[in-house]
């Protein structure tokens, strides 16, 4: 155990870093050097710009990126670029937009673009005090004395929209926070609020000490826990949804359409009522979020944290879409919380990023939220379209077949033979080995 400790990990070369890596946590460490270094790019700049982007870099890990074509969203045709390694999510997609090109395509609307940011402090004096001091004298100031910060973000339209002090004393003893809401226009905005914020907490506390409002003690007892934004944002809000007449839906493996919608809305209505069901359901729709979000070079965990805070924000945890019938038409909509950017971070660095960006026409913040909310909406169509049908598994393990002849080691011809092969057919892991047993015998 003790050999494996390391000290001045971060100022070794790469190679040492591998070197040092392969011979301490590997049984084969030529093995491994050999996979960690044919990942490198070729291009030298290319590759010093990916190790730029993080910390000890040794490789780099690559994921497939795709394009699902065909999308007409508020009447412009969209190649959406999704980086994801699932079998069968691009597809997915891809077959939904193409449904829906046929049926008036995807609208979309902004519904709100608004961040926060919080200033958390614990606070044991006069609350009286503390209301009127921020009401009538503290707001203003934490607005002057952020201007400097604010400024560019103004010129652009943006900035900060609204202070608040709010006591959460019947959640914690003595919790209060300064809750700050924000318009980063094209930018995610993270280092910006946060800037704002840790300037607020230096004000706080020196403002409060020039108070002649505020005892001694109380002064003391006001202490910064820590500043920060949050990742939930329930007021920067994307829209998308479809909607045509219940017979333009057309029948589905032997389902009319009128069968075929009523289903439809069940699986919805079972999604919102039981969160077992809502888990799996939300998750196909991050499938299709998250690759588009992690192709234009945005923070997936940010919004796969702020997406399942909002479908849990009744106090129990619910379908991310929904769907109703009324007069004879089918109408099907997600509401999904953004918070991304198309510059800052990578999005002005990563050379694949660039060029999704520029595939999508590049488009603004508010734009990019729109398209990331249809293909979450068109996977989860493509899902419950598949459920309530031929099943799940018949679709998702035909495109899964070339993973589990790769793992068995298939040649180009025996591939190409049990692709043929399983066209007509289910596949199951078990009688894909079966099969492939028996063509190894011939």
């Amino acid at each position: 155990m003790i050999n494996k400790i390391v000290e001045g990990f971060s100022k070794l070369n790469k190679e040492e870093k591998i070197n040092w890596l392969v011979d301490n946590y590997t049984n084969n460490p030529q093995t491994i050097k050999k996979i960690l270094t044919q990942y490198w790019n070729e291009d030298s700049e290319i590759q010093k710009l990916h190790e730029e982007f993080s910390e000890n870099t040794i490789s780099n890990f690559y994921m497939p990126f795709g394009i699902a074509p065909n999308f007409l969203i508020n009447g412009s045709i969209y190649a959406i670029p999704m980086v994801i390694e699932e079998s069968s999510v691009v597809a997915a997609a891809s077959k939904s937009a193409k449904f829906w090109l046929e049926r008036g395509g995807f609208k979309t609307k902004i519904l709100g673009n608004l961040k926060l940011g919080h200033v958390h402090f614990l606070y044991k004096g006069d609350k009286s005090k503390l209301n009127n001091w921020f009401s009538n004298y503290l707001k203003n100031i934490l607005l002057i004395e952020t201007e400097e910060i604010t400024k560019n973000m103004r010129n652009r339209g943006g900035g900060i929209t609204n202070i608040e002090l709010l006591d959460k004393t019947n959640d914690l003893n003595d919790y209060f926070q300064i809750q700050v809401t924000f318009d980063t226009q094209d930018s995610m905005g993270a280092n910006f609020i946060n800037s704002c914020l840790e300037q607020m907490s230096r004000i706080i506390i020196e403002q409060i000490q020039r108070s002649e409002m505020f005892t001694q003690i109380e002064k003391e007892s006001l202490q910064i826990v820590m500043s920060i934004l949050s990742n939930y944002t329930p007021n920067c809000i994307a829209r998308a949804e479809v909607s045509c007449k219940i017979e333009d839906l057309g029948d589905e493996n032997g389902i009319s359409s009128e069968d075929f919608a009523w289903k439809f809305e069940q699986a919805i209505c079972i999604a919102e009522v039981d969160p077992f069901r809502a888990a799996t359901h939300n998750k196909g729709i991050m499938n299709g979020v998250d690759s588009v979000v992690i192709a234009t070079g945005n923070d997936f965990r940010a919004v796969e944290a702020c997406v399942h805070t909002y479908a849990s924000r009744t106090g129990k945890y619910k379908s991310l879409t929904h769907c109703y019938i009324e007069n004879g038409k089918f109408h099907y909509w997600i509401d999904l919380p953004l918070a991304i950017g198309i510059v800052g971070g990578l999005t002005q660095l990563h050379p694949l990023v660039i060029a999704s960006l520029q595939i999508l026409g590049n488009p603004s913040a508010e734009k990019l939220m729109q398209i990331i909310a249809v293909a979450g909406l068109a996977q989860n169509f493509a899902a419950i379209r598949s459920l309530i049908t031929s099943g799940i598994q018949k679709g998702h393990m035909k495109m899964h077949l070339l993973n589990i002849l790769n793992q068995l080691g298939a040649t180009e011809q025996e591939k190409q033979y049990l692709v043929n092969y399983f066209k007509d057919k289910t596949v199951s892991y078990h009688q894909v080995i079966s099969e492939f047993n028996k063509l190894k015998k011939q």
